[in-house]
């Protein structure tokens, strides 16, 4: 019997990356996972397809958080798959980056990041905050943007770093249901979204360069973390941001 046997999780952003990572290990461990997608229907489908052809239960969920009513709409497709036992696990991962300085971020790209970064999982949460069971975990997708300084992401940056702000607050509210909130905070992944960079080698060079560990992370790694926050071993941390970077730009590194 997995970990997570019996409960119902939602992956918001959970068709592709860190996402979908995450609900494939969720599901491994025995959840029921809502697989929420913005606008790839078919790489939802492909994450749900292998939840069910491993003999795991999933559904995908369609919002775009980027437009009036997103949030609205995951819950008219969600309702239906809560109805019989409410949710256990909820993972704010959905998100989008982006690559301006300060002198070119304009107003409308900076509203758009606020909107799905911070505004969208904000609202998610207070709207599955009545169908979430006690003893309930609320997992939020950061960034290690919030404390190393790339010019190049300030307003990604900001998002993530008032993310980040929501779990202490929200974990001492809920602390007494036996609800935990935490922020899981990736450093440099190989994903998609990061392949502007993770596939040019001088870059993945310097980011190894800086880590600890000498490598670049890969969505496993993230979704690792994500299921122990998620399953009885992590029931007694709350409210804390949990840095899954492989021990990015802690100091100089010694050469060996």
């Amino acid at each position: 019997m997995g970990l997570l046997e019996g409960k119902t999780a939602l992956v918001t952003g959970g068709s592709r990356g860190i996402g979908r990572a995450t609900a494939l290990r969720l599901a491994a461990e025995g959840a029921r996972v809502a697989v929420h997608y913005g606008g790839n229907r078919r790489a939802a489908e492909e994450t749900v397809a292998r939840i069910v052809g491993a003999g795991g239960q999933a559904c995908a969920v369609p919002a775009r958080f980027d437009a009036d009513g997103g949030v609205d709409r995951l819950f008219e497709g969600l309702t239906p798959w809560l109805a019989d036992g409410g949710l256990d696990i909820l993972v704010n991962n959905a998100g989008i980056s982006s690559q301006s300085p300060m002198a070119q971020v304009t107003r409308e790209e900076l509203e758009r990041l606020l909107r799905v970064n911070v505004t969208a999982p904000f609202f998610v949460t207070q709207r599955a905050l009545p169908m979430l069971n006690d003893g309930g975990r609320i997992i939020n997708m950061g960034s290690i943007a919030s404390r190393v300084a790339v010019s190049t992401q300030i307003g990604y940056t900001l998002t993530k770093a008032a993310l980040e702000a929501l779990a202490p607050s929200l974990a001492n509210e809920l602390g007494r249901r036996g609800i935990t909130v935490n922020t899981v905070a990736p450093g440099a992944v190989r994903t998609d979204m990061t392949e502007h960079y993770t596939a040019v080698p001088q870059m993945v060079a310097a980011l190894e360069a800086i880590t600890a560990l000498g490598r670049i992370g890969d969505p496993e790694a993230v979704a690792d973390v994500v299921v122990f926050l998620a399953s009885p071993q992590g029931r007694h941390i709350t409210g804390r941001t949990i840095d899954v970077s492989g021990g990015a730009y802690l100091g100089p590194i010694a050469p060996s």
